[in-house]
């Protein structure tokens, strides 16, 4: 495809605001624009002349169906077919009103609600987000929407996050005219969202039991080559995985999502997808739309997209670095330090607010991103540990500590980069280094948070990010405007909160000795990161900001643990069956096969010694598996008999079965490695990561 046919192309399926402009009259696009910017309801006129428009041109898209788009507590997007077809009479007419446009009934007694809703109370609604776009996808206009239940609380991530960003606006309104932005009408948060992922070939996927019911493989000894040669991080793409990233190009320029940049990552089959910045809510739409595409196009070259954090055991995991800058409507980012950072009071403000609310609230930051999928990747020695601290970059940290120290700050030359080519020109060097091993780290204007998981959505992680930065906005004005300057509040902030700031290796482990000395918080897996749900404190905040209410966290505590214990029992259970009916099964007859010929060679008169070693150690190994698949099946029946709490029970799947399916792993993997290929019942991991 030429580039001119690209970019005529770009957005062709969206509904975008400049096709709205073109397709309506200008005082409806007015009157929309009007009350996206004073934040108040939309007329129904206006959205039943939009709903006219978005029908006509969704259908000049080949669209047949519509459907409300929405992001229940599942962490997926769900979605309900509706066909613009209305029969009148003995004819048909295409109808789609503005009634319809703003408003859905799914049912909502099936998903996730943590005691919000009982099964006999279906109902529940589904509003517009007017300020996501529409986009057509095989056959159906996708209208973006928010998702609560009759009553009223919220049942979806959207939501929350929209309540977060007026809530960080609001602060931000209040805070900057303080510090001398009188112009600023409109702040909101912006993110890009970097996604990793995995690629392995169909036919291999399709023989793993593991793969297809959890994402994850379950059981699999590691090839005898990994990433040690770091030699596929930014090394040349395959010709089906280019082709594959070609495709996918194509159709998210179609969809307006602006995919920027691709690559192979440190992982065998892994690599990366990253999209240029759009405001927060937009690019949690265009992420999910992002997985979904990854998945279809894969099948159609004859892959597999992975979306597990932690596919394969003794390689890196996948993340999805969180890159989240606050900006307002006049053009200014906060987190941009500017030419002369010491000086810049907007920045060392929002820096200074951002540090206190990281540092007060790493409990919530940490609860943002946990999940069963996660808890394989945090800590490792591949990814952010599940400590939460910031990494400044000398340049921003000599500026901290002087502001702290009360002290002149003397100018930091970051220099220029010499190659020490005389033909290669130098150039000037980024205020800060990068931090790999941090897991929230500054990059010169902006944060990157990048303990995201790869399979989550971002919304979550970004509405806790707002709405932390909004209360700390909030009380810093209060501060001010209680007679404190602003450059002593951000003094005070930045002195008080200061423990939170590392610039060091994430990854030693004399980080978590200091880490515990500073009183920093170290939940190392999920059912630990949930008990933050449960602190008052951040409770009342939540609550008192209006992004969550108490019985609506309540739910989210409920809703998060229960994922977590059923995640664990789909990957027992999976264990269970693949180790009894498939490995097992498999290195026993190995086994016979070996035992025939130790005493086929012992006919022969020659010494058959070798052999019996082989078939000593083997069943050994398996009276062993044997033993530990009983007993991972006995620690599932108890957890699943539990009738305790939510959280009791959660500690039966952590402590209990987890532990019991990675000792059952440990053995089974080791029988892999006793056992002819040809014996074995699945792809390996040279099949997985090398097979493309």
């Amino acid at each position: 495809m030429e580039m001119s046919e690209l970019l005529e192309d770009y957005g062709c399926l969206t509904f975008s605001d400049d096709v709205m402009r073109e397709r309506i009259p200008k005082s409806t696009y007015k009157a929309f624009h009007a009350a996206l910017d004073k934040g108040e309801p939309l007329a129904r006129e206006t959205a039943t002349v939009i709903a006219n428009a978005m029908k006509i041109w969704a259908i000049e898209h080949g669209a047949t169906h519509f459907t409300h788009w929405f992001m229940p507590m599942t962490g997926l997007t769900a979605e309900k077919h509706d066909a613009f077809l209305e029969p009148e009479g003995n004819k048909a007419v295409l109808e789609f009103s503005g009634k319809t446009l703003r408003k859905g009934e799914p049912d909502a007694s099936s998903f996730p609600s943590g005691g919000l809703r009982a099964t006999f109370e279906a109902r529940g609604y589904t509003a517009w987000d007017c300020t996501s776009p529409a986009f057509v996808k095989d056959g159906t206009l996708y209208i973006p929407t928010l998702f609560c239940s009759y009553t009223g609380e919220a049942l979806d991530k959207k939501t929350p996050l929209l309540k977060s960003v007026d809530a960080l606006n609001e602060a931000s309104l209040k805070l900057l005219p303080l510090l001398g932005l009188d112009d600023v009408t409109q702040v909101t948060a912006s993110v890009g969202s970097e996604q990793e992922y995995f690629l392995v070939a169909d036919e291999y996927y399709q023989k793993r039991m593991d793969l297809k019911l959890t994402g994850r493989t379950l059981y699999g000894s590691m090839a005898p080559k990994g990433q040690e040669l770091e030699d596929h991080y930014f090394g040349s793409l395959k010709r089906k995985v280019s082709a594959f990233m070609k495709d996918l190009d194509k159709e998210l320029w179609k969809y307006g999502i602006p995919s920027k940049t691709k690559h192979n990552e440190v992982a065998p089959a892994q690599h990366e997808v990253a999209c240029v910045y759009r405001k927060v809510n937009i690019t949690s739409d265009n992420n999910h739309l992002l997985m979904i595409l990854m998945q279809d196009i894969a099948k159609k070259h004859g892959l597999r997209c992975l979306l597990h954090e932690k596919p394969f055991e003794g390689i890196n995991g996948s993340g999805k670095h969180n890159n989240w800058s606050v900006t307002t409507n006049t053009g200014v980012n906060l987190f941009n330090p500017g030419s002369d950072p010491a000086n810049n009071i907007p920045f060392l403000a929002t820096l200074a607010c951002t540090v206190k609310a990281v540092d007060e609230y790493a409990d919530l930051l940490r609860m943002s991103i946990a999940s069963a999928g996660n808890d394989h990747r945090l800590g490792a020695n591949e990814a952010p540990p599940a400590i939460i601290s910031m990494f400044l970059g000398e340049e921003i940290d000599k500026i901290v500590q002087a502001i702290i120290d009360g002290t002149e700050m003397e100018e930091v030359d970051t220099g220029r980069f010499k190659t020490g080519v005389s033909v290669v020109p130098d150039f000037s060097k980024d205020n800060t280094d990068r931090n790999r091993t941090s897991p929230f780290a500054f990059t010169g204007n902006k944060f990157e948070f990048r303990a995201v998981g790869s399979a989550q959505s971002i919304a979550g992680p970004n509405t806790i990010l707002n709405a932390i930065l909004a209360e700390e906005m909030t009380e810093m004005a209060d501060l001010i405007e209680g007679g404190m300057t602003p450059k002593e509040v951000i003094r005070k902030f930045l002195t008080e909160h200061q423990r939170i700031i590392f610039n060091g290796d994430g990854y030693a482990a004399e980080w978590e000795v200091e880490a515990e000395k500073r009183g920093l918080h170290n939940n190392k897996n999920t059912v630990d990161a949930m008990d933050c749900l449960k602190e008052e404190r951040n409770i009342e905040m939540l609550d008192r900001l209006g992004v969550y209410s108490r019985v609506e966290l309540a739910s989210r505590y409920e809703i998060l643990l229960d994922n977590y214990n059923k995640t664990i029992q789909v990957e027992a259970l999976t264990a269970s069956k693949m180790a009894r009916n498939e490995i097992y099964p498999a290195s026993v007859k190995y086994l016979k096969d070996v035992t025939k010929t130790a005493l086929d060679v012992k006919e022969t008169g020659v010494d058959n010694a070798f052999l019996v070693d082989d078939v000593k150690e083997l069943s050994e190994l398996l009276a062993a598996m044997k033993t530990k698949m009983d007993t991972l099946d006995s620690e599932i029946a108890k957890a699943q008999a539990c009738d305790g709490d939510i959280h009791e029970v959660s500690l039966l799947w952590r402590d209990g079965v987890f532990a019991a399916m990675n000792d059952l792993r440990e053995t089974a993997d080791t029988i892999e490695t006793k056992v002819d290929e040809a014996y074995w019942p699945m792809p390996n991991y040279v099949d997985l990561l090398f097979g493309i």
